[in-house]
């Protein structure tokens, strides 16, 4: 049975936060990505309930949590200091963290940190910071792949996207990533009224309006920043990277190179899946999770 309620944050931001699974068990936080919500983990996390306390939010700017709506309020730091502040409020002596897109991205540099609290971090078709810039700016197919990025960056974008209507938006946010069959009209509902709140889609726009993150244009060439050509930190709690590999946005280049940064990592490859796995591929990602996990 899935609970929610709203959780306040040290960090001045409000969660709205689903939770399953038994109090004292290992604690999880699932965290989604864009344009979704905690709803992103539907598949997953009744596979996984009987055996650890699941905590899935909706991250700022999205669904039922508070949505800021400038842009510097969804700097990375900002981002992985909710998911610190979270385990705090929640009192977690010791979490794993599991993150999807947008949720993946702000869970490597959280295994960054080196918090003693984080003890596992599972990774569903998000890109290790360091390999994706690289590749945006060296492989042509992932910087062609990347430039909704900018898109969703342009001044009025949100306002695109509204004049669009939110049942455009859904068609193409998932169409070309998915079976949209997979969706029922409930879900698709859930979606749309998540979009259709006060502020619209900027706060979501936010996420890739706040990152620091360089994608140059598709007939541009430009030097690598320092920052890829010193010593990267590695990551040394044990890492699982499970990954859609019909992923069309993220290309499978991103698990090249992943053994040079993570001291004990798995990985584990879904052949048929594309970028939403935790729904597309539920059952997979839940026994990957699980094996991982436990």
């Amino acid at each position: 049975m899935t609970e929610i309620r709203r959780v306040g944050l040290s960090t001045g931001v409000t969660l709205n936060v689903a939770f399953a699974g038994p109090g004292d068990a290992p604690a999880v936080i699932l965290l989604h990505g864009f344009p979704e919500s905690h709803r992103t983990w539907r598949e997953v996390a009744p596979r996984l309930e009987d055996t650890f306390r699941l905590i899935m939010p909706d991250q700022r700017g999205f669904a039922g949590s508070d949505r800021p709506m400038d842009a510097s309020d969804y700097a990375t730091d900002k981002l992985v200091d909710d998911i610190f502040a979270l385990a705090e409020t929640l009192g977690l002596e010791s979490f794993a963290l599991v993150g999807h897109d947008w949720g993946g991205a702000i869970s490597w540099p959280a295994a960054l940190r080196n918090d003693p609290r984080l003890t596992k971090l599972a990774i569903v078709n998000a890109p290790h910071p360091l390999i994706f810039q690289k590749s945006v700016i060296e492989d042509a197919g992932q910087r062609a792949a990347s430039q909704y990025i900018t898109w969703f960056r342009t001044p009025g974008a949100e306002k695109a996207i509204e004049a669009m209507g939110n049942e455009a938006f859904f068609e193409k946010s998932f169409a070309k990533h998915a079976d949209l069959g997979m969706i029922s009209e409930e879900e698709k509902r859930q979606y749309i009224a998540d979009w259709s709140q006060p502020g619209g889609m900027l706060p979501m726009l936010n996420w890739y309006r706040g990152s620091k993150l360089i994608i140059p244009p598709t007939d541009a060439t430009m030097p690598l920043p320092d920052f890829l050509l010193r010593a990267f930190p590695k990551i040394h709690v044990p890492t699982l990277v499970i990954w859609g590999m019909k992923d069309s946005a993220l290309l499978p280049l991103q698990l090249e190179g992943l053994d040079d940064l993570i001291d004990d990592l798995r990985v584990v490859k879904l052949p048929e899946s594309g970028h939403f796995a935790p729904w597309e591929a539920g059952e997979q990602v839940a026994a990957a999770l699980r094996d991982f996990l436990a």
